[in-house]
């Protein structure tokens, strides 16, 4: 681990951002705030944010969120024609239109925002379920309504709705859990995966748990509990003992001193920084605070975004775009819109496809995203999203674009891209370089700025999040 980790106060780290001379609250780091958070913003956007401070932008993030979390996309006219067709890769396109066009603000009558569309997305990787094997939209579809109305919610809650989810049951082969063959799968993954860690549960326990879900079938898409396929019998479970229900050996691995460190970990790697491994003291304030909110997911959301940790160097640059983050982020900083049933296809190709993770693991993120394949199709997505017919940017071209955001000459130009859509500034000296290409270029503005752009993720800073 680098000294620097080692040597982190947690006190300081998990403390409020307070901006000063040397690190003013800019529109830098609101596009590092919003690139976390969410998917990008807008100079606009960025802008309107400067009138706060960064612990103001965190605590209206976390609540706007919460808000629209309570909104529920069930009557989404998009969901419904897309539901229509019975194919979840159609959803996926519902999925990414939602990402792209949340609002940062709180308006009543959304039921979006970046943030929480971010965190649903965690919870897919988290709890990972795949269409492939579950072919069914509607379920796959109302497991996304699950996770996205607990997504800041009590985790507790959002474990025991997953383990009765009909999605979760046909992935993990749990739609007819007999007593005399109990299914262990879905009792190693809530262990393993989803609430402790390896290392803090035995194969007993596994073997134990399991006899607790018996009886738990899916009927008619629906969740059915069959009592006469229910093992009433004594278990012992993480050192306790009783005749066990699903729900209450739930209850059981929850309240495990391992959970709050496991989730709070997997939050800072999802939020803060991809590796190393966030050591342990790090870790111990956001569990404590987890344990200490009735594992309430949002007071951690919120200390995080507002922290020193969060502005610092160790944070900044420190992770690698997700496929999504990458085509989405760059649609909604240039206010763009595109053919979102092609940028599905495109984002498969490259290795995240929503709703169809690789495995119970979900995505493992992090340097996983880019390799000699990936890379060049992450180049070949960017120029396509940028040429495509279908693509607008602020509903005409990227040459109008520019002139709305005041940009005018090649500098100011180059300056504006790398402020909106990196997090870590280029030199000077590709700064100049890319300024010449710029002036060298042929053929139209908004073909030229497009050609940049283009040129600039090639570069694999612009991978960075």
């Amino acid at each position: 681990m680098p000294q620097d980790f080692a040597a982190i106060d947690p006190d300081w780290a998990w403390s409020p951002f307070t901006p000063s001379d040397e690190q003013p609250w800019n529109r830098r780091l609101a596009a590092h705030l919003c690139r976390r958070a969410g998917f990008g913003a807008t100079s606009q956007e960025l802008n309107e944010l400067l009138e706060r401070s960064p612990s103001d932008v965190a605590h209206d993030f976390v609540e706007n969120a919460k808000a629209a979390s309570q909104r529920d996309p069930e009557t989404d006219a998009l969901a419904t024609a897309m539901l229509a067709t019975g194919n979840s890769r159609n959803l996926a396109a519902w999925w990414l239109y939602r990402m792209l066009n949340s609002s940062w603000t709180g308006d009543e009558s959304s039921t979006t925002n970046p943030l929480l569309e971010k965190l649903t997305l965690f919870w897919h990787g988290h709890f990972a379920t795949g269409a492939e094997k579950v072919d069914d939209a509607e379920m796959m579809f109302a497991q996304n309504r699950l996770l996205r109305r607990h997504a800041l919610g009590d985790f507790g809650t959002t474990t025991q709705e997953i383990s009765r989810d009909p999605a979760m049951l046909i992935y993990l082969d749990s739609t007819t859990n007999r007593k005399a063959h109990p299914n262990e799968n879905y009792a190693r993954e809530i262990m393993e995966l989803f609430c402790l860690g390896e290392g803090n549960y035995t194969e007993r326990d596994i073997q134990e748990l399991a006899r607790c879900f018996t009886g738990w079938e899916v009927r008619r898409k629906k969740f059915r509990f069959n009592k006469y396929q229910h093992d009433t019998g004594t278990k012992t479970i993480l050192g306790e003992t009783g005749t066990f229900t699903g729900e209450e050996g739930v209850d059981i691995v929850l309240k495990q001193k391992a959970l709050p460190r496991f989730i709070a970990g997997k939050l800072i790697r999802f939020f803060v920084f991809d590796e190393p491994t966030a050591p342990e003291h790090l870790i111990d304030p956001l569990a404590k605070l987890l344990r200490e909110s009735n594992l309430n997911i949002a007071p951690v959301i919120e200390r995080i975004l507002a922290s020193n940790l969060f502005y610092s160097s160790l944070a900044i640059g420190q992770k690698v775009r997700s496929p999504i983050e990458l085509a989405i982020g760059l649609l909604r900083c240039l206010n763009g819109s595109s053919n979102l049933d092609r940028v599905v296809q495109r984002l498969d190709e490259i290795g995240q496809a929503v709703f169809y993770p690789p495995n119970v693991k979900g995505w493992d993120g992090g340097r996983s995203w880019i390799n000699t394949s990936t890379l060049l199709g992450r180049s070949n997505l960017v120029g396509e999203l940028l040429r495509h017919e279908t693509t607008r940017f602020a509903g005409q071209n990227l040459e109008t674009l520019a002139r709305k955001n005041g940009v005018d000459s090649p500098g100011e130009l180059v300056d504006w891209l790398d402020e909106i859509l990196l997090a870590v500034p280029f030199t000077e000296a590709a700064t100049n370089e890319l300024v010449s290409l710029f002036e060298q270029a042929t053929g139209d503005k908004s073909r030229r700025i497009a050609e940049l752009i283009h040129t600039m993720s090639t570069v694999p800073q612009f991978h960075l999040a």
